[in-house]
């Protein structure tokens, strides 16, 4: 399959080269709580475990640029900040979610979902959606009030629905003061967990 894609060489480490015994390769930052909230609430340790294998992915390779996909809000946003604190010379570049005609974002997890559920996943990019639109003319806890209400149909269970802060990942309460607000939301669509964010509110 690699050669027919046109692969002209292949990287295939074992586990002790990519983590020596002798080699410490866990990453010791403080996070500022980027780690803590929505993703990390519900999946502890996870984003520990994100930074240690980008970052040494980053050792290895020594790219000049790491392209991550929108549609992992917070995990990119904490990559960032690891960049920075450890002041790696690459650039980040995001790239826009990419998603099904019905709006379902892209993942490797829809293929998990049946026809069915797939169908009427639509209502995850519907209700971000609603809520950008309500955030013009409601308080920030009747959107999420909203949303909650709204996605919380048969087969399908919300674990969260947050506004957030695009920087600091910290909940909005006047979006007045903010200049980069993000809703980030994680559901159970059957037995397949999915996940999924909309822009709110660009920086200038």
């Amino acid at each position: 399959m690699l050669r027919s894609a046109g692969c002209d060489i292949l990287f295939a480490p074992d586990i002790k080269e990519i983590y020596p015994p002798d080699l410490e390769t866990k990453v010791k930052i403080n996070f500022n709580g980027l780690d803590t909230v929505m993703e990390g609430k519900f999946r502890p340790g996870h984003f520990a475990g994100v930074a240690q294998v980008v970052n040494r992915l980053l050792q290895i390779v020594k790219p000049n640029k790491l392209y991550m996909g929108q549609k992992d809000f917070q995990q990119f946003t904490l990559v960032a900040h690891m960049l920075k604190k450890l002041k790696l010379p690459v650039t980040l570049v995001v790239c826009p979610t990419l998603r099904e005609k019905n709006g379902l974002a892209m993942s490797s997890r829809n293929e998990r979902l049946s026809k069915d559920l797939r169908s009427r996943a639509d209502i995850i990019y519907k209700t971000l959606s609603s809520a950008k639109r309500r955030l013009k003319t409601h308080a920030v806890k009747e959107v999420i009030q909203f949303a909650m209400e709204k996605l919380t149909v048969p087969d399908f269970n919300p674990e969260y629905f947050s506004i957030v802060d695009g920087y600091t990942l910290n909940p909005v309460k006047n979006p007045e003061a903010h200049d980069y607000i993000v809703a980030c939301v994680a559901i159970w669509a059957g037995d397949v967990r999915l996940i999924d964010n909309l822009v709110l509110k660009k920086p200038k």
